[in-house]
């Protein structure tokens, strides 16, 4: 009997999930046949995958990115203040000052570290400074009455750290979650226009539908191949039988 293989949907990653079904969208609409024995399915079907495709690229800004940008921006402030106020010092005449001056200065020149970088990278060399003019380097922080700048420094760079970790949870718990109801509800209109199409095929005869169920049977052959990495059989004319290699797994388990 002639009709559509299975495929274990779930395994693709989201790209190749999207993509699968959008093709499968395209292939139907452009077979007046098929399309005109799925007006209702097809609607639902259509309508789901745009929710996919809104799920896929939901932006990752939330509101904690502008309270990022906020420390991140009084965070560089201090920095680059704390930076000029050590080359200012190394000029002073007062020898205890300047010796002071010279190694912050060079203490900074180590960690090389520019408002530019990338959040997460910056983070961490800032709290390792800190760490530094707190611990080894205080003496010279307090001879330069710095200590409050280095505090002021300290508090928006852990703002910029829990504000980041926060955020990755927050879109990471959230877009999972639309991206699973999508795929879901997605998979769940596929099936069933894949159970109309075969038993259209079956009660009116292959022949009407034999090239569209070939043609969806060889893209399903290549995706199990290409994005499943599963050993796939050919069920298309001079093929043998389609199969599948191992359990269906989940990927939101």
């Amino acid at each position: 009997m002639i009709e559509i293989s299975e495929i274990y949907l779930a395994k693709m990653d989201n790209g190749a999930h999207f993509s699968y079904h959008t093709e499968m969208l395209t292939r139907i609409n452009a077979n007046s046949k098929v399309k005109a024995k799925l007006t209702s399915q097809l609607s639902a079907y259509q309508a789901a995958i745009e929710k996919e495709d809104a799920a896929l690229v939901t932006s990752r800004k939330s509101f904690i990115t502008g309270e990022i940008a906020t420390a991140d921006s009084q965070r560089d402030a201090l920095y680059l203040g704390l930076k000029n106020a050590v080359k200012a010092f190394l000029n002073i005449p007062d020898t205890t000052m300047q010796e002071a001056a010279r190694i912050l200065a060079q203490l900074l020149k180590d960690y090389r570290i520019e408002p530019a970088m990338q959040l997460d990278r910056q983070t961490g060399l800032m709290t390792n400074l800190i760490t530094d003019l707190e611990g080894k380097c205080s003496a010279q922080v307090a001879a330069l009455s710095l200590a409050p700048m280095v505090a002021g420094m300290k508090t928006a760079n852990e703002k910029v750290r829990t504000s980041l970790s926060a955020r990755t949870k927050e879109s990471s718990t959230k877009e999972t979650g639309m991206m699973k109801a999508a795929r879901l509800l997605v998979d769940e209109y596929y099936r069933e226009i894949v159970k109309y199409i075969n038993a259209y095929a079956l009660l009116e005869g292959a022949p009407d539908y034999q090239v569209f169920i070939d043609v969806t049977n060889a893209e399903i052959v290549r995706y199990k191949r290409q994005v499943l990495k599963q050993k796939a059989k050919s069920n298309i004319p001079g093929g043998g039988e389609n199969g599948d290699e191992g359990e269906p797994e989940n990927p939101f388990e």
